[in-house]
């Protein structure tokens, strides 16, 4: 049975959408239409991404990366996997601000930002074993 598991949005996300929309708004109020035209692909590109980030774990022993309809996507055999850890990535005066999952796999690193951390991880791991 595969498992699927939906990406968080960390606030940097919500902060790029924001800024992206003003200035589509400043282009459009200042009849900027190549600007605001281009901010808006951008911003649909964007928001694509966001809302259709998983990461599947198929029950023949992959992890499928699915970045939306128009980014590329990858595959990653489990068997590959050396190390599954969650970590901080950006700290403020010590509080973590955004938390990520760090797969190590032939010598790579991809950072995932899945809903359910601790239940991903575990997942992982007991695939890995099988």
């Amino acid at each position: 049975m595969n498992r699927i598991f939906h990406a968080r949005i960390a606030i940097g996300q919500y902060l790029f959408l924001l800024l992206v929309t003003g200035v589509v708004i400043w282009a459009l109020w200042d009849k900027q239409i190549v600007l605001a035209v281009l901010m808006v692909i951008l911003l649909v590109l964007g928001i694509e991404k966001l809302i259709h980030t998983t990461y599947t774990l198929t029950s023949d022993g992959f992890l499928v990366l699915y970045y939306g309809r128009f980014m590329a996507g990858k595959t990653i055999p489990l068997q590959e996997v050396t190390e599954v850890e969650s970590v901080c990535q950006i700290r403020l005066f010590g509080v973590g601000l955004m938390r990520c999952v760090l797969v190590h796999h032939g010598g790579k690193t991809e950072a995932l930002m899945p809903v359910k951390e601790e239940e991903f991880i575990e997942v992982i791991n007991k695939k890995r074993k099988l």
